[in-house]
């Protein structure tokens, strides 16, 4: 009857009978037969509407989702791909595993439920998407994964949402007692790729002990106003890319951090973000090692603050690259971490019993920034700032909001927010800064704001090299090419 639907018992014995009769089919021909090649080379596909998905977004279909998963063999060298066609499934949270991909096609939503009730009993396995200790596993498809992130809002506000915590009914503590959105823990070659992953309510894509994992050509959004939504949280993890992503969230875009070992071979490149936190974040979980980082040919937008590194717990940062990257902060309300640096780093203790890590050996180059704060380079007696360069940056400083200026925000811990004059870099604990090909403008109606371009006290700051630096006036700069398109040339004052 046309349009009948199947349970799942019916549809495995439907499978079970298929193979009995293909299996003579199969050891009737030959290696190389093109009816053999044919069989084993065509994608294994399940739809989710054949396990009795509804897809109207509003019954639960986790029991179809997870079937269908189930469904697929588990010892093949072949990809089972889950297929969503066009609707709205809602769901608690569902299980990958190994050789399963979830294909959410164009049309397609898997809605994240917002009961406690949809999640299981250990606050770190709530995720909507789930695969653990799994490998070949990804999402793709061109759908949407929504973790409706807005249903877990208190109270609207335009600082910074209020948001549901689940801590009140002692299942967690603190005020992120929110769900995950997708997340990958303990996992081998894992890849996320044309897929849009929106509104989570709290971190959005979390990759934590993989093994080489790309994800690309991805979209990422989260409600600018709500807290703890990072796009990209990449937990003790290797040999992982990320390239040609789309994130426009509230809180920090990438963020690399290390709990419990080392992170290595991290490369993002081509991708565009916006925050209200932190473009590329370091930290704040820092107690392992970070080594080995590339970020290339990235735009940073209307962001809090663009490159970052808060290094608190005693783990240790080496060989970083950022180059290719066009930065454009500016000040959100103090609430959020962040005073708009375009770049950030610090070193120093979380707390009285934490160590000292170092940040040792970046590399900056072909940077262009505007933004309404300077860079701040800040390590600590027993956590140097070491051989840090700088290499052709063009950065602009103009003050366009309402928010006031003046500070210098060491959040989180430390010594919190500072009051301090503006200056173009603030450099302090620091052994080894090179700075070349640097030119450093500021817009003169706020020129009492901004007296200082490189501020930093002897003491703390040693081995400093400066080749052809430049700062000034962007007002005397166009004026300067009037008079040299007019014959008339003077040298300018501000320039060193």
């Amino acid at each position: 009857m046309a349009g009948q639907q199947h349970s799942p018992c019916f549809l495995h014995i439907q499978s079970i009978i298929a193979l009995i009769f293909l299996f003579p089919l199969l050891q009737s021909q030959p290696a190389t037969s093109p009816t053999l090649l044919r069989l084993t080379t065509l994608p294994l596909t399940l739809s989710v509407v054949d396990f009795g998905a509804i897809g109207d977004g509003v019954h639960h279909d986790t029991a179809a989702i997870q079937s269908a998963i189930d469904a697929c063999p588990t010892f093949t060298s072949k990809v089972c791909y889950v297929t969503f066609p066009p609707g709205s499934y809602l769901t608690a949270t569902v299980r990958l595993k190994s050789g399963v991909v979830l294909d959410v096609q164009e049309g397609a939503k898997i809605l994240g439920g917002t009961r406690i009730g949809d999640y299981p009993r250990e606050q770190s396995r709530w995720y909507v998407v789930l695969a653990e200790n799994a490998t070949d596993v990804g999402i793709t498809g061109g759908g949407v994964v929504d973790g409706q992130g807005l249903a877990f809002v208190k109270r609207f506000d335009e600082r910074k949402n209020v948001m549901v915590s689940w801590n009140r009914t002692g299942a967690c503590y603190g005020d992120e007692c929110r769900p995950r959105l997708v997340g990958f823990i303990g996992c081998k070659n894992v890849r996320v790729w044309n897929v849009r992953l929106t509104q989570p309510a709290y971190w959005c894509l979390h990759i934590v002990r993989c093994e080489n994992t790309s994800i690309h050509d991805v979209s990422i959004y989260g409600d600018f106003n709500t807290p703890n939504n990072d796009g990209i949280d990449i937990d003790d993890s290797n040999n992982t890319v990320i390239t040609r992503c789309h994130i426009d969230t509230g809180d920090d875009a990438i963020c690399p951090k290390t709990y419990t070992a080392p992170l290595y071979n991290l490369t993002a490149t081509n991708c565009w973000i916006r925050t209200k936190s932190s473009a590329i974040k370091f930290g704040s979980a820092s107690w392992f090692d970070f080594k080995g980082l590339v970020f290339d040919n990235i735009t940073i937008v209307d962001s809090h603050r663009g490159l970052g590194f808060q290094i608190r717990d005693g783990g240790n940062v080496s060989d970083i690259t950022f180059s290719n990257i066009n930065i454009t902060t500016r000040y959100y309300d103090p609430s959020w971490w962040g005073r708009a640096e375009p770049i950030y780093v610090t070193t120093c203790p979380r707390d009285s019993r934490s160590k000292e890590g170092s940040i040792s050996n970046l590399l900056f180059i072909n940077i262009t920034a505007n933004s309404e704060n300077g860079v701040f380079l800040s390590g600590s007696e027993g956590g140097l700032l070491r051989n840090l360069r700088f290499i052709n940056m063009n950065i602009t400083y103009r003050k366009w909001t309402k928010y006031e200026g003046g500070l210098l925000d060491y959040r989180p811990g430390c010594q919190g927010l500072v009051k301090h004059s503006i200056a173009g870099i603030i450099m302090e604990h620091i052994d080894g800064l090179e700075v070349e090909n640097v030119n450093m403008r500021w817009f003169d109606n706020h020129l009492r704001r901004w007296n200082n371009p490189l501020d930093f006290r002897p003491s703390t700051v040693n081995n400093i090299s400066l080749l052809n630096f430049h700062s000034g006036l962007y007002k005397v700069e166009i004026e300067k090419r009037e008079r040299e398109r007019s014959g008339r040339t003077t040298d300018n004052p501000h320039s060193f």
